[in-house]
């Protein structure tokens, strides 16, 4: 029952669009007030989603295996918390939960954007619901989560161990909520060129939506990052896999859209940038969507691998694009070249400077997760790129990236010039003096991490000075600069200073190494509601005389049959500790992973500190209405 309710809540919610378009076209030319109905359909569209969205959640819940999505993705053994999640945890419920965020973010919209001109509306809700409308197609002709099948199954066939997690359960709502929020820019953006609107006022209200969308898609992408940390066993935060690209490019996008805003509130420049950004990232958006669920990228994420599916998501987001283009060219007026003039000392030349590094890093990861899939498809050679190509590509650029931020702030507006900027030069000094003490002793490449933690200091001290002066005006940009100075600096401390040791040892045996010794004591069993683990106890001698006690798993879940190393990790707020274990085939001894990864939480805690610094930027935004 739930899934007919759930199945038909979406046939009429597609309904509602064609009636809002309709009393949107009406609207449009007659009135100065907007029409009731509208708003009226538009949270009746809202309603119907969450309903059929519910009605999914309740037939995973009940273990309704006459739903086919159930049966491939649950299990009468799972937790219920995962029998929740696992609504969202694969192809057909993730589109519906996005789905679900577009209608809700659109009605928010109407109700947000009343002191706005009517037509501005009108046209944003348009756009938006082309965008709902290919949704809901794609959902009922290609990815239908209600699909039904008789005879029902007795058993489902389970959802993949890795995603039963309770960091991944709530992942992919808090980065839908900053990819779809990216949708309801594209839609302003298109509005307000077509209507000549892109204004200082624009710029007022889209900057909120800029905010809101980049603070979910900031802790989105934290929150992924903390569980392939800890869930995946790869013992880093990072590693370059496709899709966690494909949630980086539109996070660098929307970071320089929200500096561009940041300058036409204050003057009437950078258009152009503030347009072409608003479109390019809900375009990164939808390639992400398109690339994951195409089945196209080859990763723990990916859920489909139907062409049908990616053709229509393919076919939809060129349309939307060449949409797009069409409008930017035939009616965005083009910027007075005497207002769009920078003097080169100036805040406004820096933010520019700034832009264009971050789209040279966006470019970057494009061409590193894009290269292979046409590499692959036109000479059906396979390659995967990984850290060495970012690394050799992004962080030569990185140093007068981190100069530039670390010297636009204290600019002016309009023109700035060199008086009272000593002590600028002085921070810079202090930072190559301490970096070289730093690097000295360690048998690294000594002038290329200098440089590098000379410029990351340098941005440390100046945002932390900032910071410290406390301009509660400045607090916002002070504190998310803070926080992202504290992340560049704990990831080049962490690169620098970690350590791992991968060794085989059977039960009794141990590793020694100069720093510490690695003691296998035993392994134990326990036995859960839908897996085995078997447990190991290690004992972490240090040389100081410390000992740290550590127990890995593996767990052998009964369905789907997979077996998972889970890490065990110790952390402090110098370093975290880091082991896993795995059974060497046919062999007694286990493969042992020991690392040791400073300056982790820093790394975590300055994502929060940054995500904090939007947030502070929207309520004083409200505060100030």
């Amino acid at each position: 029952m739930a899934s007919l309710i759930g199945y038909y809540s979406l046939i009429t919610g597609l309904l509602c669009s064609f009636l809002i378009i309709f009393f949107s076209l009406n609207n449009f030319n007659r009135s100065d007030i907007l029409n009731k109905k509208i708003v009226y359909f538009t949270f009746l569209q809202f309603f119907l989603v969450v309903v059929s969205f519910f009605g999914l959640i309740l037939s995973f819940v009940f273990s309704d295996f006459t739903n086919s999505t159930v049966f491939n993705h649950s299990h009468t053994t799972k937790p219920l918390f995962y029998k929740i999640s696992g609504t969202w945890g694969n192809h057909e419920g993730s589109l519906l939960l996005w789905l679900l965020v577009l209608t809700l973010f659109i009605f928010l919209f109407l109700l947000e954007s009343k002191r706005q001109p009517i037509k501005y509306r009108l046209l944003t809700l348009l756009f938006q619901q082309i965008i709902i409308v290919g949704f809901f197609v794609f959902i009922i002709k290609t990815s239908n989560p209600f699909s039904y099948i008789f005879p029902a199954p007795k058993e489902g066939l389970g959802l993949n161990p890795i995603l039963q997690d309770p960091a991944l359960a709530i992942h992919p709502p808090i980065l839908y909520l900053g990819y779809v929020g990216s949708s309801i820019i594209f839609s302003s953006a298109l509005a307000a060129t077509t209507l000549n609107y892109v204004s200082k006022e624009w710029a007022k209200h889209v900057k909120q939506w800029v905010l809101v969308s980049w603070i979910f898609l900031t802790l989105g992408i934290l929150l992924g990052s903390i569980w392939a940390y800890y869930e995946l066993g790869w013992g880093g935060f990072w590693f370059w896999d496709p899709v966690e690209n494909v949630s980086l490019m539109p996070w660098l996008a929307l970071t320089t859209l929200l500096h561009c805003i940041l300058v036409l509130e204050k003057r009437l420049i950078l258009t152009s940038w503030a347009i072409i950004l608003s479109i390019a990232t809900f375009t990164l958006s939808m390639s992400g969507t398109f690339l994951v669920r195409s089945g196209i990228l080859n990763s723990v994420h990916t859920f489909a691998n139907d062409p049908e599916r990616g053709l229509f998501i393919l076919i939809f987001l060129f349309s939307l694009i060449f949409l797009s283009i069409f409008i930017f060219l035939f009616f965005h007026k083009n910027e007075n070249k005497s207002k769009n003039s920078f003097f080169w000392f100036s805040k406004e030349t820096a933010i520019l400077i700034n832009n264009w590094f971050m789209m040279y890093f966006l470019s970057v990861i494009l061409i590193g997760t894009i290269y292979p899939i046409f590499l692959e498809v036109l000479s059906s050679e396979k390659i995967s790129v990984g850290p060495p190509f970012y690394n050799k590509l992004i962080l030569p650029f990185l140093i007068p990236f981190l100069l530039a931020m670390a010297i636009g702030p204290k600019l002016n507006w309009i023109k700035s010039d060199l008086k009272n900027k000593a002590n600028l030069f002085l921070f810079l000094i202090i930072s190559l003096l301490l970096s070289i003490f730093i690097i000295r002793n360690l048998s690294i490449n000594f002038l290329v991490n200098t440089i590098l933690v000379t410029s990351a200091l340098y941005l440390f001290f100046l945002t932390l000075r900032d910071f410290l002066i406390m301009k509660i005006k400045n607090l916002s940009q002070n504190l998310s600069h803070f926080g992202f100075s504290l992340l560049i600096l704990s990831i080049l401390f962490n690169n620098i200073f970690s350590s791992e040791i991968i060794t085989n040892l059977k039960i009794g045996e141990s590793f020694q190494s100069k720093q510490f010794t690695i003691n296998f004591k035993s392994v134990d069993q326990k036995n859960e509601r839908n897996f085995k683990a078997i447990i190991g106890k290690f004992e972490i001698e240090n040389n100081d005389g410390t000992v740290e006690v550590l127990k890995p798993e593996l767990r052998i879940y009964n369905q789907p049959n997979i077996v998972t190393s889970e890490a065990d990790i110790k952390t402090n707020l110098i370093r975290d500790i880091f082991i896993t274990m795995n059974l060497v085939q046919n062999q007694e001894y286990f493969n042992i992973r020991y690392q040791i990864k400073p300056f982790m939480i820093w790394i975590w805690f300055s994502v929060l500190i940054i995500s904090f610094g939007g947030l502070i930027s929207i309520f004083k935004r409200k505060h100030e209405h």
